[in-house]
């Protein structure tokens, strides 16, 4: 019988505090790692619903401060399309939809559950944004406020096999010029699991379904 959640982290330290009250999945970092885990256990075990659950970066303009604690309303492949000579072009824009039906999906991929009342935009990348103006430029194109690694390719999944999907992340370091000496990475990955689970003792996420 299916599960009626799983949890996806990337790695061990985003879900040492959920293994012993949810089932977790640990996918490794990156897209390719996120989707194949989560395809391979809803083939196997099945779930009636995912949340992602780890760490972000947060852009400069979007007032989160470090130890903060946000869900996604939207989860977005940040650098998914193609460079060109006026800007960037999105998948909408060269006329390949990630899903087709029933409504086309592009870049863009909604969410249906929300673990903690903060909702912002979520973005995710293939390379973490390492400088001001390369962090200043994905954010104004996205309109996002968090960055990450795995997050839209496990709402993806999920959207494909029909399940509803969540994500929560606690805020660990500013997007912009790489200084790992301002990384808060275990307290902010603390914070986001003990959110999840104040949520799920609270019956918030099932509440949503």
């Amino acid at each position: 019988m299916p599960v009626d959640l799983v949890v996806c982290v990337a790695t061990e330290l985003e879900g040492a505090l959920l293994r012993p009250h949810l089932p977790v999945l640990c996918t490794g970092v990156g897209a390719v790692n996120a989707a194949y885990t989560l395809t391979r256990y809803l083939d196997r075990e099945g779930a009636k619903a995912v949340i992602v659950c780890g760490i972000g970066g947060a852009y400069l303009k979007s007032d989160l401060p470090i130890g903060s604690v946000v869900c996604a309303a939207t989860e977005c492949y940040g650098d998914l399309g193609a460079a060109s000579s006026t800007g960037f072009l999105d998948m909408q824009a060269l006329g390949f939809p990630l899903i087709a039906r029933p409504k086309p999906i592009y870049n863009v991929l909604p969410l249906q559950l929300h673990p903690v009342a903060r909702r912002v935009p979520f973005v995710t990348v293939n390379t973490c944004t390492g400088d001001h103006a390369a962090a200043l430029a994905i954010a104004t194109r996205t309109g996002g406020a968090v960055e990450n690694m795995e997050g839209a390719a496990i709402v993806h999944v999920a959207t494909l096999f029909g399940i509803p999907a969540g994500e929560i992340r606690g805020i660990s370091n500013p997007v912009g010029n790489r200084d790992r000496s301002a990384w808060r990475v275990k307290e902010a990955a603390v914070a986001a699991q003990e959110a999840l689970l104040l949520a799920w003792s609270e019956g918030l996420i099932t509440k949503a379904q």
